[in-house]
């Protein structure tokens, strides 16, 4: 069939209405994304507490029905009862530390005991360590000054943490009020990414992908943050009764480790080191040893019970998707790295499975019979009429 000119021209014009169209969907597009973007990690934190805490909105609900907005409101005080009143200590304690730190160096009263002899037979390291030892025994405003640069870089690094965990805890109280406000919608929210989930994958797969999505964020809050909330627990204890200096940081190092997916033992094991050559070995040195290097490997146990719990794929892949996530985003790429590989995973298997079915003998010799007589009417040829006498 061929086309003629006017139907030519009408076919370049719809399709220069489309592009066009198109592009200023994608121009509009670009603009809300570059207005949204300054608040795109709060809403994604507001987003993950909120899926987060919800279960504690349904349990609430029971004895307070139709208070969904009270109910959120005395959650998000709970919260920040719960994060502020351990800041605050924590900040109390670094700073009175740094005033006594500051006190003791500028009256020259500070004083390193002398290194143990024992030092000398440790492998490989020994020599140095007990050089370095002695001689700031004996001269450490000669050490200080020696290392003054390398002092000055790590305070300035130790500001700038101190600095991005301050504009963090605020972030994070922002985006408690917006998980809050969430939680006050929780079922029209749920409503919304179902429309948006079966606007996406198409309707049959619009409720499995948002249940999908739910049960993955609260499997990584629980089998990343609660486990290393918990190690923080058990590993701070014991450095609390053992008169560990600086304990309480410590285990704040212990629940930013966990969050980041590292071994508690980078903590634990040098914290053992020092109690050993300090104290010595005794019942009660032996005892917290082992007792810390085992809380320092407790992840290792609670992890695969917690991280997969109630998702309908492999714990391998929530756990490959938030090391991944948390090495590509950040935390927030702890917890969105999983969600998209989970959702991936799922998308992909469905996509495999979802194939033409085999036919069975039978139903191969149903079609055969069934095509027969036309395909034998067509392979017989035309006879030729038979000639009157």
């Amino acid at each position: 069939m061929l086309i003629t000119p006017p139907t030519q021209k009408v076919l370049s014009r719809e399709l220069l209405d489309v592009l066009i169209r198109a592009g200023l969907v994608a121009v509009l597009a670009i603009f809300c994304f570059r207005i949204f973007v300054p608040f795109l990690n709060l809403m994604v934190w507001a987003l993950i507490l909120a899926i987060t805490l919800y279960p504690l909105q349904i349990r609430l609900r029971r004895s307070m029905p139709n208070r969904d907005g009270l109910i959120a409101t005395l959650i998000v005080l709970a919260a920040f009862v719960i994060v502020i009143v351990p800041a605050y200590l924590l900040g109390v304690a670094v700073a009175d530390s740094v005033d006594n730190a500051m006190a003791v160096f500028k009256s020259g009263s500070l004083r390193v005991p002398p290194p143990a002899e024992s030092v000398l037979s440790w492998p490989l390291v020994g020599k140095r360590v007990y050089d370095f030892w002695l001689q700031a025994s004996t001269d450490i405003a000669g050490v200080a000054q020696k290392f003054a640069p390398q002092l000055k870089d790590a305070g300035r690094a130790l500001l700038g943490t101190l600095t991005g965990l301050g504009v963090g805890l605020m972030v994070f109280f922002a985006a408690l009020i917006v998980a809050g406000i969430l939680m006050a919608f929780g079922e029209k929210g749920h409503e919304s990414a179902v429309q948006i989930a079966s606007r996406i994958s198409g309707p049959d797969n619009g409720v499995q992908i948002t249940d999908l999505c739910t049960a993955t964020i609260r499997a990584v809050a629980q089998g990343v943050v609660g486990i290393a909330f918990i190690q923080m627990v058990l590993i701070g204890v014991a450095f609390i009764v053992m008169g560990i200096p600086g304990a309480g940081l410590l285990a704040l190092a212990v629940l930013l480790i966990g969050i980041m997916q590292l071994p508690a033992t980078l903590i634990t094991v040098p914290v053992i080191i020092f109690v050993i050559v300090t104290e010595g070995l005794s019942t009660a040195t032996i005892v917290f040893s082992v007792y810390v290097f085992i809380a320092g490997l407790a992840d290792n146990v609670l992890k695969p019970l917690l991280l997969g719990r109630g998702v309908a794929v492999p714990m391998p892949v929530v756990l490959i998707g938030a090391l991944g996530g948390m090495v590509t985003g950040g935390v927030i790429g702890l917890f969105i790295g999983p969600v998209m590989l989970a959702v991936g995973y799922q998308l992909f298997w469905r996509w495999v499975k979802d194939q033409p079915q085999s036919r069975t003998p039978d139903e191969a010799q149903v079609l055969a019979q069934a095509q027969t007589p036309s395909q034998t009417q067509a392979q017989i040829p035309p006879q030729a009429p038979e000639q009157q006498p």
